[in-house]
């Protein structure tokens, strides 16, 4: 499934090698010819490597550099490199999340609980908290630390749906699905619109909606919100009606965010993006959405959880063993496709 051979021109899979050649920093590697429209191409076409000079263990210490918390400036400084060739680099690792992502929604999966929480940093200029653009969604798997969602925007409606329809498409391979959140209502209520069905009430004439089988949606109301006051929320809820075949086994203990807001931590330590007190915040969306994207391919493919001791992909059954960064850079754009 990973790195199948294809030409880049016709996608025929019937290739052959045609010879070999040197570079300057990497070594040998290999040319291939389709037999089927008799173009050449090279082993690294369509892959992170495609056009970069630079010897792929200076790349890599680099990018570790900056999965660690260095700033963007810094690291150009540090590592002597322009600007415009890290932004170039980041930019095309970022882009490998699709086709990462796309594999990981390939696999069913039997039961997951899902941590929903925000995390927020500016963006630009200093601006009302309303209007900033460094509002993070995090949707992270509990038992494998797995990071299915990391969108950031302004906190309105859209940035919301936007993430839960990324969740919508886990639903869809997972038969037992809970999401647990702090506080914030709007999961629940924008999952029902994305995620409902109708079905039959007590009442013969009436149509119940509900959230489809197998789906449950847990908040924990935290503050004043949870005291037992005329007309207050409860401290544990289901905000929407669930489908009445739906096993309900989830205890009020288990109803937290606790283990998405220690990743909000470690986001703020190895994103300098997120630093407060200094002025290393992005610039701009998408300059911030580009490091959200490193940062989960790392999380999720490459880097060990230092609590389950093991790769979150790995730990959720995605894939056999971690990648190596110079696997993640071999990877081609349509290799789950």
């Amino acid at each position: 499934m990973f790195n199948k051979l294809c030409c880049p021109d016709c996608k025929s899979e019937k290739c052959s090698l045609f010879k070999n050649y040197s570079t300057m920093n990497n070594g040998a590697r290999e040319l291939y010819i389709c037999n089927n429209c008799m173009q050449t191409f090279s082993e690294t076409k369509g892959t992170f490597l495609e056009g970069i000079r630079k010897s792929i263990s200076f790349i890599v210490t680099v990018f570790k550099a900056r999965s660690n918390g260095l700033g963007f400036n810094a690291t150009c400084e540090c590592f002597g490199i322009a600007k415009n060739t890290l932004y170039n680099w980041e930019r095309k690792f970022s882009n490998i999340k699709q086709s990462l992502f796309l594999y990981a929604i390939l696999h069913n999966f039997l039961s997951q609980i899902i941590e929903g929480d925000e995390l927020y940093t500016k963006v630009g200029k200093n601006v009302p908290v309303e209007d900033c653009q460094g509002w993070t969604i995090v949707l992270m798997e509990r038992a494998s630390r797995f990071i299915w969602a990391l969108e950031c925007g302004k906190k309105d409606k859209y940035l919301f749906i936007h993430a839960l329809k990324l969740l919508k498409y886990v639903i869809e391979r997972t038969k037992d699905l809970t999401l647990v959140t702090d506080g914030e209502r709007r999961y629940g209520s924008i999952l029902f619109e994305i995620c409902c069905e109708v079905t039959k009430s007590k009442n013969p004439k009436r149509l119940l909606k509900v959230l489809r089988q197998g789906l449950k949606v847990r908040l924990k109301n935290k503050g004043d919100r949870s005291r037992k006051k005329n007309g207050a929320r409860p401290k544990y809820e289901a905000p929407q009606p669930e489908h009445p075949n739906t096993i309900q086994n989830l205890p009020d203990s288990e109803i937290h965010a606790n283990h998405v807001e220690a990743l909000n931590a470690s986001i703020r330590r190895k994103n300098s993006a997120f630093r407060r007190k200094t002025n290393t915040y992005a610039k701009n969306q998408t300059a911030l959405q580009r490091t959200l994207d490193i940062y989960w391919i790392v999380h999720n493919f490459i880097q060990e959880h230092f609590t389950t001791q093991q790769v979150p992909a790995v730990a959720l059954g995605i894939i056999k063993e971690g990648f190596s960064w110079e696997q993640i850079f071999k990877l081609r754009k349509n290799f789950a496709m």
